[in-house]
Protein backbone atom coordinates (compact mmCIF):
# COMPACT_ATOMS: atom_id res chain seq x y z
CA UNK A 1 0.00 0.00 0.00
CA UNK A 2 1.37 3.58 -0.64
CA UNK A 3 1.54 6.01 1.84
CA UNK A 4 -1.31 7.88 0.54
CA UNK A 5 -4.11 5.67 1.08
CA UNK A 6 -3.19 5.63 4.89
CA UNK A 7 -5.16 8.28 7.72
CA UNK A 8 -3.37 10.94 8.54
CA UNK A 9 -1.95 10.81 12.18
CA UNK A 10 -3.35 13.01 14.70
CA UNK A 11 0.16 15.24 14.01
CA UNK A 12 -0.50 14.89 10.58
CA UNK A 13 -4.49 16.14 10.75
CA UNK A 14 -3.32 18.98 13.14
CA UNK A 15 -0.91 20.37 10.52
CA UNK A 16 -3.53 20.23 7.50
CA UNK A 17 -5.41 21.98 9.83
CA UNK A 18 -2.93 24.40 10.48
CA UNK A 19 -2.50 24.38 6.58
CA UNK A 20 -6.10 25.06 5.85
CA UNK A 21 -6.43 27.63 8.50
CA UNK A 22 -3.45 30.02 7.46
CA UNK A 23 -4.85 29.39 3.49
CA UNK A 24 -8.43 30.45 4.75
CA UNK A 25 -6.68 33.66 6.90
CA UNK A 26 -5.30 34.48 3.30
CA UNK A 27 -8.33 33.94 1.03
CA UNK A 28 -10.31 35.63 3.76
CA UNK A 29 -7.59 38.60 3.56
CA UNK A 30 -7.49 38.82 -0.20
CA UNK A 31 -11.11 38.67 -0.07
CA UNK A 32 -11.54 41.53 1.53
CA UNK A 33 -9.18 43.53 -0.78
CA UNK A 34 -11.21 42.17 -3.70
CA UNK A 35 -13.97 43.85 -2.00
CA UNK A 36 -12.97 46.86 -1.15
CA UNK A 37 -10.93 47.84 -4.27
CA UNK A 38 -12.58 47.63 -7.71
CA UNK A 39 -9.95 45.46 -10.24
CA UNK A 40 -11.25 48.00 -12.54
CA UNK A 41 -10.08 51.03 -11.02
CA UNK A 42 -6.86 50.20 -9.25
CA UNK A 43 -3.77 48.91 -10.98
CA UNK A 44 -1.82 47.39 -8.05
CA UNK A 45 -3.79 44.03 -9.71
CA UNK A 46 -1.74 41.67 -11.87
CA UNK A 47 -2.43 41.92 -15.68
CA UNK A 48 -2.86 39.28 -18.61
CA UNK A 49 0.73 38.86 -20.01
CA UNK A 50 -1.12 37.16 -22.83
CA UNK A 51 -3.85 39.82 -23.13
CA UNK A 52 -1.18 42.59 -23.06
CA UNK A 53 1.11 41.09 -26.05
CA UNK A 54 -2.29 39.20 -28.51
CA UNK A 55 -5.35 41.57 -27.22
CA UNK A 56 -6.73 38.57 -27.01
CA UNK A 57 -8.61 37.12 -23.79
CA UNK A 58 -7.65 34.24 -21.85
CA UNK A 59 -9.36 31.61 -19.55
CA UNK A 60 -8.88 33.38 -17.07
CA UNK A 61 -8.90 37.06 -17.82
CA UNK A 62 -11.85 38.81 -15.72
CA UNK A 63 -11.71 36.76 -12.98
CA UNK A 64 -10.84 39.38 -10.46
CA UNK A 65 -13.56 41.36 -11.72
CA UNK A 66 -15.84 38.48 -11.53
CA UNK A 67 -14.89 37.72 -8.48
CA UNK A 68 -15.23 41.59 -7.07
CA UNK A 69 -18.80 41.50 -8.48
CA UNK A 70 -19.53 38.30 -6.60
CA UNK A 71 -18.19 39.31 -3.43
CA UNK A 72 -20.51 42.05 -3.70
CA UNK A 73 -23.96 39.62 -4.79
CA UNK A 74 -23.84 40.76 -8.42
CA UNK A 75 -23.84 37.16 -10.11
CA UNK A 76 -24.85 38.22 -13.46
CA UNK A 77 -22.01 40.80 -13.81
CA UNK A 78 -19.51 38.28 -12.76
CA UNK A 79 -21.03 35.74 -15.18
CA UNK A 80 -20.49 38.49 -17.80
CA UNK A 81 -16.69 39.34 -16.54
CA UNK A 82 -15.57 35.26 -16.43
CA UNK A 83 -18.39 32.72 -16.42
CA UNK A 84 -15.78 30.25 -16.19
CA UNK A 85 -14.65 30.60 -12.60
CA UNK A 86 -18.10 31.94 -12.00
CA UNK A 87 -19.28 28.63 -12.77
CA UNK A 88 -16.42 26.82 -11.65
CA UNK A 89 -16.61 27.92 -8.17
CA UNK A 90 -19.32 25.44 -6.93
CA UNK A 91 -17.18 22.58 -8.68
CA UNK A 92 -14.14 23.73 -6.27
CA UNK A 93 -15.90 24.38 -3.29
CA UNK A 94 -17.21 20.82 -3.63
CA UNK A 95 -13.78 19.33 -4.26
CA UNK A 96 -12.52 21.13 -1.10
CA UNK A 97 -15.71 19.95 0.87
CA UNK A 98 -15.05 16.41 0.22
CA UNK A 99 -11.30 16.60 1.34
CA UNK A 100 -12.17 18.13 4.56
CA UNK A 101 -15.18 15.71 5.11
CA UNK A 102 -12.94 12.96 4.40
CA UNK A 103 -10.27 14.27 6.92
CA UNK A 104 -12.73 15.25 9.49
CA UNK A 105 -14.14 11.32 9.46
CA UNK A 106 -10.33 9.89 9.15
CA UNK A 107 -10.85 8.36 6.38
CA UNK A 108 -7.89 7.98 3.31
CA UNK A 109 -6.69 10.75 1.38
CA UNK A 110 -8.53 10.72 -2.20
CA UNK A 111 -6.07 8.89 -4.94
CA UNK A 112 -6.38 12.98 -7.04
CA UNK A 113 -8.10 13.63 -9.76
CA UNK A 114 -8.61 10.69 -12.49
CA UNK A 115 -6.53 11.98 -15.56
CA UNK A 116 -9.36 11.93 -16.92
CA UNK A 117 -10.94 14.91 -15.28
CA UNK A 118 -8.07 17.09 -16.00
CA UNK A 119 -7.62 16.23 -19.84
CA UNK A 120 -11.79 16.80 -19.83
CA UNK A 121 -10.95 20.65 -17.60
CA UNK A 122 -8.28 21.44 -20.08
CA UNK A 123 -10.61 21.06 -22.97
CA UNK A 124 -13.56 23.10 -21.31
CA UNK A 125 -10.43 25.54 -20.68
CA UNK A 126 -9.17 25.78 -23.92
CA UNK A 127 -12.74 26.12 -25.81
CA UNK A 128 -13.76 28.86 -23.64
CA UNK A 129 -10.62 30.63 -24.09
CA UNK A 130 -11.11 30.43 -28.08
CA UNK A 131 -15.12 31.14 -27.99
CA UNK A 132 -15.30 33.93 -25.81
CA UNK A 133 -12.98 35.64 -28.47
CA UNK A 134 -14.84 34.61 -30.94
CA UNK A 135 -18.23 36.39 -29.40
Amino acid sequence: MNARSHSLSPSGVRVLCWSWGAGALLALAGGVVLFEFDPSRFSFYPTCQFHRLTGLLCPGCGSLRALHHLLHGRVVTALHFNALLVLGLPCLAGLALRASMGLLRNQPLPEGLRPAWLWCALAVMLAFGILRNLF
